[in-house]
């Protein structure tokens, strides 16, 4: 029996899938979502056996069609500060350590866009559909949809978005570039669990050093940056992995990352 209520975790191999499981509420992100999620990701941030992580909608239609707004009924100023600056589940994911990618199987609106904003990679079938409706009632975006959306894909096309409220299709998506790829809806787990297993097959600490160091490009100057990546490429050279890969590739041979 699953300790959660509201998402499951599959554990295949080295991927571990985590899926936000209230299909009857088109995957809505309630409260207990956010509890749940954040302490399932604590879990796997410890678990070495896991070196990356899917996050996708249960069902055919949705993967998160936004916050839960009945739970908005009530709320006050201070008490909906104080929740978003606490532990949410967006901030989770985008500080997850391991590469994490975002299956997106449908409707991918408000705190959905911006759950899959604040994962590494985003793979979409073709009927998804992905918008930051939130100003149709009378707000903006709080869980970074004005922030990483910009930073992804530029100021122009995100004032459209999030002034508008309206929805962009799959192929829209992917030529704004908010999507890696886009695949036929009975492709897309298929397609997602190739490419995440691929990533799993590489150096555990440089897959780690290698995302810190990619984020920290939107969030510093460039010579800030360089410096991080100089450190962090630096870093690797103190890994057996660094050793088993140059070997490898002397011995030509696939190599055997151990994490370490």
């Amino acid at each position: 029996m699953s300790k959660y209520e509201t998402i499951t975790v599959e554990k295949r191999d080295k991927v571990a899938i985590l899926t936000i499981n209230r299909p009857d509420k088109l995957n809505a992100l309630s409260s207990k979502v956010h509890i749940e999620g954040v302490a399932a990701l604590d879990d796997l941030r410890k678990d070495d056996s896991v070196r990356v992580l899917i996050i996708t909608g249960a069902g055919e239609k949705s993967f998160i069609a936004g916050a839960d707004i009945s739970e908005f009924e009530g709320k006050t100023p201070v008490t909906q500060r104080a929740t978003f600056h606490e532990k949410t589940l967006f901030n989770s994911i985008d500080t997850f350590p391991k590469p994490v990618i975002a299956m997106v199987n449908g409707f991918c609106l408000g705190g959905g866009n911006e759950l899959a904003l604040a994962c590494d990679i985003r793979i979409a079938s073709e009927n998804a559909r992905f918008s930051q409706p939130e100003i149709n009632l009378g707000i903006i975006p709080g869980g970074g949809g004005t922030q990483r959306l910009t930073r992804l894909i530029g100021e122009g096309r995100s004032m459209e978005i999030v002034l508008t409220g309206d929805m962009i299709d799959a192929e829209t998506a992917l030529r704004f570039g908010l999507v890696n790829h886009v695949y036929p809806a009975d492709e897309l787990e298929s397609k997602t669990l190739e490419l995440a297993e691929k990533i799993a097959e590489k150096a555990p600490i440089a897959l780690q050093l290698a995302k810190e160091a990619v984020k920290f490009a939107s969030r510093s100057n460039l010579d800030e940056g360089l410096r991080r990546e100089v450190d962090l490429f630096a870093i690797c050279f103190s890994t057996e992995d660094k050793q088993e890969g140059v070997s490898a590739f002397l011995e030509k041979r696939r190599p055997v990352f151990k994490g370490k």
